[in-house]
């Protein structure tokens, strides 16, 4: 498939993103902040950094880039789009996934090996891997704490819609443990922890990442 990996204004893990992607088996492409055209790919990856300095919110401007109005039309047709660390943030202010990511409730950033749990397996970014299965990915945020109504929250967990999980010590306070949550649809997922910094072991952080970009394999035929 042809991955689009998006560059915002102070994006730090694009480069890791398309890298993630390559290992991935995939095609990467290019995709500036100031396009209006997603240049036929048919996924889209929003990385983590702080994109436009994470001034007002964490991706309330990125939310307004032009080439995000062509990523809301794509993925509400059902294109996958993964959105990770700032992508989740920007997910959310776009409003393809709901709840938003607040300060770490130790108003500390953190950065370390985070244990998950793998809770929804259906999505087009999931698949490779086992319903329940455990994981380990790299986890770097100091606005990380997913919040939402606990209607929402309800809803999240009645319609298995929460992707992964914190094992362990919550990290940043995230209601019910949450790391990463999908759409109804499944095509669309925000994951706090950066499965692009585990997919070779030459980083020393394992390979427990790559089933987020080998999934699409999947994703390609269904």
């Amino acid at each position: 498939m042809k991955v689009g990996v998006v560059t915002f204004p102070g994006s730090l893990d694009d480069v890791d993103a398309v890298r993630a992607v390559r290992v991935g088996g995939h095609e990467a492409v290019a995709l500036w902040h100031g396009d209006h055209d997603l240049r036929g790919v048919d996924a889209v990856v929003l990385p983590g950094g702080f994109s436009y300095g994470d001034y007002l919110r964490c991706g309330a401007i990125s939310r307004f880039a032009p080439v995000m109005s062509e990523v809301v039309e794509a993925a509400r047709r059902g294109m996958p789009v993964l959105g990770i660390c700032n992508g989740f943030q920007i997910l959310c202010e776009s409003h393809l996934l709901p709840g938003a990511l607040i300060r770490n409730a130790e108003r500390r950033f953190v950065c370390t090996d985070q244990p998950l749990r793998i809770e929804n397996n259906r999505t087009a970014w999931t698949s490779a891997y086992a319903e329940g299965q455990e994981v380990t990915i790299v986890l770097k945020n100091g606005e990380g704490g997913f919040v939402a109504d606990e209607a929402t929250l309800d809803r999240l967990e009645g319609e298995g819609r929460v992707v992964a999980r914190y094992l362990g010590k919550n990290p940043n306070g995230s209601l019910r443990d949450i790391a990463g949550i999908t759409n109804e649809a499944g095509n669309v997922v925000g994951l706090m922890p950066h499965p692009e910094h585990s997919v070779h072991t030459l980083t020393g952080s394992g390979t427990d990442g790559l089933g987020f970009f080998t999934s699409l394999a999947a994703a390609a035929f269904a």
